[in-house]
């Protein structure tokens, strides 16, 4: 049995869900405890389900049916998407393998990206907004660029959904490839409108940290933001940062320099 957070009970079942890849008649599912939204920002906390597969004493037969073939586009150059406004995700609607489960592990980088792409457009399919995937190689990493219509589905109320996907690409890319590789999904431009609030943030974290001589602790963010704000404060005179906890919710503490304050 694992336990998996969320911002509301549905989304931790969700990832849940498609971390271990059972659909809902599969899986046995527990609330431990609900989300709460609290009071400005005081006392919000997530929600806790544990997921585990559902033990049945007949054998499972899966039966075919029709499957959305995943369209994968290899390009160098990033397609402008209009951006929809944030939805609410709709419980996802489950599609049923048609070959059966196969193991994946020791992959070459190209075996990996194809992988991921497929298990992408698995996932948006079942978000009920498909989306085509097209993967763009840059210096250090690979952008899995997802073009959807319902980009706002993909998105979530303040990225939530893209960072749950994002997380599981992660942890999919960790299973099965055989070198490291790092994999950044994006939906429309989000990705580089976050880069912007990045820096801004770790401009305005700074300041504060120098006018009060006080630790501050931001919020859970994927890992490749934090590295943003990592290196925009690395030659910072006066703060120095570092990472606490654990993914999917490890955070980010800007604190001052010790031989300065």
């Amino acid at each position: 049995m694992s336990e998996f957070r969320g911002a509301t009970v549905e989304e931790a079942i969700a990832i849940g869900l498609n971390t271990l890849g059972l659909t809902r008649e599969a899986a046995e599912i527990k609330i431990i405890s609900e989300d709460k939204k609290g009071f400005l920002g005081i006392g919000k906390k997530e929600a806790i389900v544990s997921v585990s597969p559902l033990v049945v004493d007949e054998a499972i037969i899966t039966t075919k049916e029709s499957i959305v073939e995943p369209n994968v586009e290899v390009s160098d150059v990033t397609t402008d998407i209009n951006q929809a406004n944030e939805e609410v995700v709709e419980e996802p609607e489950v599609v049923v393998a048609d070959e059966p489960f196969k193991v994946l592990e020791n992959l070459t980088e190209q075996q990996t990206i194809t992988e991921l792409a497929l298990y992408l457009t698995k996932i948006t399919t079942e978000l009920g907004a498909p989306a085509l995937v097209r993967v763009e190689r840059q210096k250090d990493l690979v952008m899995m660029h997802l073009d959807a219509k319902k980009a706002g589905v993909l998105i979530g109320k303040h990225g939530r959904v893209l960072n749950a996907i994002q997380y599981l690409a992660q942890v999919f890319v960790h299973r099965v490839a055989k070198g490291r590789l790092n994999v950044v999904v994006n939906v429309g431009d989000y990705r580089e409108r976050r880069q912007e609030a990045m820096e801004k943030l770790a401009r305005r974290t700074a300041r504060k940290v120098e006018e009060t001589g006080q630790a501050v602790f931001l919020e859970p963010m994927p890992a490749f933001e934090r590295k943003l704000i990592h290196g925009y404060l690395t030659e910072h005179p006066y703060v120095e940062t570092h990472s606490e906890g654990e993914e999917p919710h490890r955070y980010l503490v800007v604190e001052p320099k010790h031989n300065v304050f």
